[in-house]
Order: structure tokens, then C-alpha cells, then sequence
């Protein structure tokens, strides 16, 4: 993995979101628990490694072949967001999910 090893915090998050099913099955109605985590802005800058989404495969880098026709983010980043909200916005849903879970609501 290129970029820095992870701090004890970032490795907590990334628990915590890999428990989670990918976010944009969810938003077309299905539950997924297959995921990867995607990085919103690179793995290099400060704060990266808490920047990450729950996705599928599928809906992490496109695959021609996928029978249900899913989208990835790469490299259909714009026509993603258009269907399932920006990256941003999707991390401020997954982290206050998290707040919720830790009853910090």
C-alpha cells in the first residue's frame, strides 16, 4: 500500500467502517458486506486513512462484467457521485454512523 503504515486511531476507524456493508449497494437496496475500503482523497495527504468509504468491489473499480451492472467510482468518479452523492457527503454519512453506534449522537 503506498502512503504511511496506520496510526492506532485510523486502524479503530477502519474496523469500524469495514464492518459495514458498501454504501452504494445500500442505496440501491441491497446489503453487501464484501467491501473495500476506498480512499476519498489518496493515501498520502494528512487525515487520509480516516477518508475512507465501504464499497464492493463492483462499485470500487468497474468490471464490464458484473451481471447487475454496478458502476465503480473508478474510473465513473462524476456519474458515481451522480447516483449515489458525492464522496463527501457519503463520509459524513459513514461517519455519523459511527458516532451513532458509539452513542455519541
Amino acid at each position: 500500500m503506498k502512503g504511511r503504515s496506520l496510526t492506532v486511531v485510523e486502524k479503530a476507524h477502519w474496523e469500524l467502517v469495514g464492518d459495514m456493508c458498501c454504501i452504494a449497494c445500500e442505496k440501491d437496496g441491497f446489503i453487501n458486506f464484501h467491501i473495500s475500503l476506498h480512499h476519498v482523497n489518496g493515501r498520502t495527504r494528512p487525515g487520509a486513512h480516516l477518508d475512507v468509504l465501504p464499497l464492493c468491489a463492483p462499485h470500487h473499480q468497474h468490471d464490464d462484467t458484473d451481471p447487475m451492472g454496478r458502476i465503480g467510482i473508478h474510473p465513473w468518479k462524476k456519474r458515481w457521485e451522480n447516483m449515489y452523492g458525492t464522496s463527501e457527503q457519503l463520509l459524513i454519512e459513514i461517519k455519523r454512523r459511527i458516532e451513532v453506534r458509539n452513542g455519541k449522537n
